[in-house]
Protein backbone atom coordinates (compact mmCIF):
# COMPACT_ATOMS: atom_id res chain seq x y z
CA UNK A 1 0.00 0.00 0.00
CA UNK A 2 1.36 3.61 -0.51
CA UNK A 3 1.95 5.71 1.87
CA UNK A 4 -0.78 8.41 2.76
CA UNK A 5 0.89 11.56 2.83
CA UNK A 6 -0.73 14.92 3.64
CA UNK A 7 0.55 18.11 2.18
CA UNK A 8 -0.95 20.85 4.69
CA UNK A 9 -1.62 24.12 3.79
CA UNK A 10 -0.99 23.35 0.15
CA UNK A 11 -2.58 26.43 -1.08
CA UNK A 12 -2.48 27.20 -4.64
CA UNK A 13 0.02 24.42 -5.14
CA UNK A 14 -1.43 21.23 -4.89
CA UNK A 15 0.66 18.31 -5.42
CA UNK A 16 -0.20 14.97 -7.24
CA UNK A 17 -0.67 11.67 -5.09
CA UNK A 18 -0.90 13.77 -1.88
CA UNK A 19 -4.03 14.56 0.07
CA UNK A 20 -3.42 18.52 -0.40
CA UNK A 21 -5.11 20.87 2.27
CA UNK A 22 -5.60 24.49 2.94
CA UNK A 23 -8.07 26.68 5.06
CA UNK A 24 -9.77 27.54 1.03
CA UNK A 25 -11.51 25.57 -0.72
CA UNK A 26 -9.34 25.27 -3.79
CA UNK A 27 -8.61 23.47 -6.67
CA UNK A 28 -7.02 20.37 -5.64
CA UNK A 29 -7.38 20.94 -2.15
CA UNK A 30 -9.03 17.64 -0.75
CA UNK A 31 -9.50 18.39 2.74
CA UNK A 32 -10.59 21.99 3.04
CA UNK A 33 -10.55 22.70 6.95
CA UNK A 34 -8.80 24.89 10.06
CA UNK A 35 -6.34 23.10 11.21
CA UNK A 36 -7.20 25.53 14.45
CA UNK A 37 -10.67 23.21 14.77
CA UNK A 38 -9.03 20.22 13.85
CA UNK A 39 -8.20 18.10 10.97
CA UNK A 40 -11.34 15.96 9.73
CA UNK A 41 -9.30 12.93 9.69
CA UNK A 42 -8.98 10.00 12.24
CA UNK A 43 -5.55 9.97 14.57
CA UNK A 44 -2.74 8.50 12.48
CA UNK A 45 -3.80 8.73 9.00
CA UNK A 46 -0.67 9.77 7.50
CA UNK A 47 2.87 8.43 7.37
CA UNK A 48 4.52 11.56 6.36
CA UNK A 49 3.00 14.94 6.70
CA UNK A 50 4.95 18.28 5.05
CA UNK A 51 3.88 21.46 4.97
CA UNK A 52 5.80 24.80 2.68
CA UNK A 53 5.30 27.86 4.51
CA UNK A 54 2.21 27.40 6.11
CA UNK A 55 2.76 27.35 9.66
CA UNK A 56 3.56 30.50 9.61
CA UNK A 57 0.47 32.33 8.97
CA UNK A 58 -0.72 31.28 11.89
CA UNK A 59 -0.08 33.27 15.68
CA UNK A 60 2.18 32.40 17.89
CA UNK A 61 -0.21 31.48 20.45
CA UNK A 62 -2.21 28.66 17.95
CA UNK A 63 1.53 26.92 16.88
CA UNK A 64 1.36 24.05 19.75
CA UNK A 65 -1.91 23.16 19.31
CA UNK A 66 -1.52 23.35 15.30
CA UNK A 67 1.44 21.14 15.85
CA UNK A 68 -0.53 18.75 17.89
CA UNK A 69 -3.17 17.99 15.99
CA UNK A 70 -0.23 17.57 12.61
CA UNK A 71 1.03 15.30 15.26
CA UNK A 72 -2.65 13.42 16.36
CA UNK A 73 -3.15 12.46 12.25
CA UNK A 74 0.82 10.92 11.64
CA UNK A 75 1.16 7.55 12.32
CA UNK A 76 3.39 6.18 15.08
CA UNK A 77 6.87 6.65 13.62
CA UNK A 78 5.59 8.81 10.64
CA UNK A 79 7.10 11.95 10.19
CA UNK A 80 6.24 15.67 9.47
CA UNK A 81 8.31 18.58 7.61
CA UNK A 82 8.04 21.85 8.07
CA UNK A 83 9.71 24.54 5.48
CA UNK A 84 9.40 28.15 7.13
CA UNK A 85 11.21 31.30 6.33
CA UNK A 86 14.67 31.65 8.28
CA UNK A 87 14.34 34.23 10.29
CA UNK A 88 18.14 33.71 11.01
CA UNK A 89 19.11 33.98 7.34
CA UNK A 90 17.10 36.88 6.57
CA UNK A 91 18.94 38.50 9.29
CA UNK A 92 22.25 37.67 8.17
CA UNK A 93 21.38 38.97 4.48
CA UNK A 94 20.39 42.19 6.15
CA UNK A 95 23.74 42.34 8.29
CA UNK A 96 25.65 41.57 5.08
CA UNK A 97 23.87 44.42 3.32
CA UNK A 98 23.10 41.13 0.62
CA UNK A 99 19.94 42.94 -1.45
CA UNK A 100 19.85 39.80 -3.52
CA UNK A 101 19.26 37.52 -0.99
CA UNK A 102 15.74 38.85 -0.65
CA UNK A 103 12.87 37.98 -3.35
CA UNK A 104 11.56 41.51 -2.79
CA UNK A 105 11.82 43.40 -6.15
CA UNK A 106 12.86 47.05 -5.81
CA UNK A 107 9.43 48.42 -6.85
CA UNK A 108 8.03 47.21 -3.55
CA UNK A 109 11.01 47.60 -1.13
CA UNK A 110 14.28 49.75 -2.62
CA UNK A 111 15.74 49.73 0.74
CA UNK A 112 17.44 46.74 2.52
CA UNK A 113 15.24 46.96 5.64
CA UNK A 114 12.12 47.72 3.72
CA UNK A 115 13.16 44.27 1.87
CA UNK A 116 13.82 42.49 5.40
CA UNK A 117 10.80 43.29 6.47
CA UNK A 118 8.66 42.48 3.58
CA UNK A 119 10.03 39.01 3.08
CA UNK A 120 10.01 37.71 6.42
CA UNK A 121 6.30 39.07 6.87
CA UNK A 122 5.88 38.17 3.18
CA UNK A 123 3.98 41.40 2.74
CA UNK A 124 1.98 40.58 6.08
CA UNK A 125 0.51 37.49 5.71
CA UNK A 126 2.82 35.52 8.04
CA UNK A 127 2.18 36.23 11.84
CA UNK A 128 5.06 34.40 13.22
CA UNK A 129 8.46 34.42 12.83
CA UNK A 130 11.13 31.35 13.07
CA UNK A 131 14.18 30.30 14.47
CA UNK A 132 15.54 26.96 14.38
CA UNK A 133 15.87 26.73 18.32
CA UNK A 134 12.29 28.30 18.22
CA UNK A 135 10.60 26.00 15.46
CA UNK A 136 12.04 23.23 17.19
CA UNK A 137 11.49 23.57 20.55
CA UNK A 138 7.35 23.95 19.63
CA UNK A 139 7.35 20.67 17.64
CA UNK A 140 9.11 19.07 21.23
CA UNK A 141 5.95 20.96 23.05
CA UNK A 142 4.02 19.48 20.66
CA UNK A 143 5.19 15.91 21.37
CA UNK A 144 7.42 14.97 18.65
CA UNK A 145 10.56 13.59 19.23
CA UNK A 146 13.73 13.19 16.87
CA UNK A 147 13.08 16.90 16.08
CA UNK A 148 16.10 17.84 13.46
CA UNK A 149 17.18 20.75 10.69
CA UNK A 150 17.78 19.10 7.55
CA UNK A 151 19.20 20.46 4.16
CA UNK A 152 17.21 21.76 1.14
CA UNK A 153 16.13 18.07 -0.70
CA UNK A 154 17.83 16.10 2.40
CA UNK A 155 16.12 14.23 4.73
CA UNK A 156 16.80 12.50 8.14
CA UNK A 157 14.36 9.79 7.08
CA UNK A 158 15.46 8.08 4.02
CA UNK A 159 12.02 8.35 2.03
CA UNK A 160 12.58 10.64 -1.00
CA UNK A 161 8.92 11.17 -0.91
CA UNK A 162 9.35 13.19 2.09
CA UNK A 163 11.14 16.58 -0.07
CA UNK A 164 9.15 16.09 -3.39
CA UNK A 165 7.50 19.65 -2.61
CA UNK A 166 10.89 21.34 -1.14
CA UNK A 167 11.32 24.60 -2.70
CA UNK A 168 12.36 28.46 -2.09
CA UNK A 169 15.91 27.02 -0.72
CA UNK A 170 17.53 29.90 0.12
CA UNK A 171 15.37 31.38 2.15
CA UNK A 172 14.01 28.10 4.10
CA UNK A 173 14.62 26.73 7.30
CA UNK A 174 13.88 22.74 6.99
CA UNK A 175 12.92 20.38 9.68
CA UNK A 176 11.61 17.00 10.93
CA UNK A 177 10.41 15.23 12.95
CA UNK A 178 8.84 12.33 14.06
CA UNK A 179 5.40 10.90 15.99
CA UNK A 180 6.04 8.76 19.10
Amino acid sequence: MPAQRLNWGCGERPAEGWVNSDLRPLPGVDLCCDIRQGLAVASGTFDVVVSIHALQMLAYDELVDALSELRRVIRAGGVLRLALPNLEAAIAAFERGDHRYFCIPDEDEATIGGKLIAQVLWYGSSRTLFTEDFALDRLNRAGFVDTVRCAFRTTATGDPSVVALDDRERETLFLEATAP
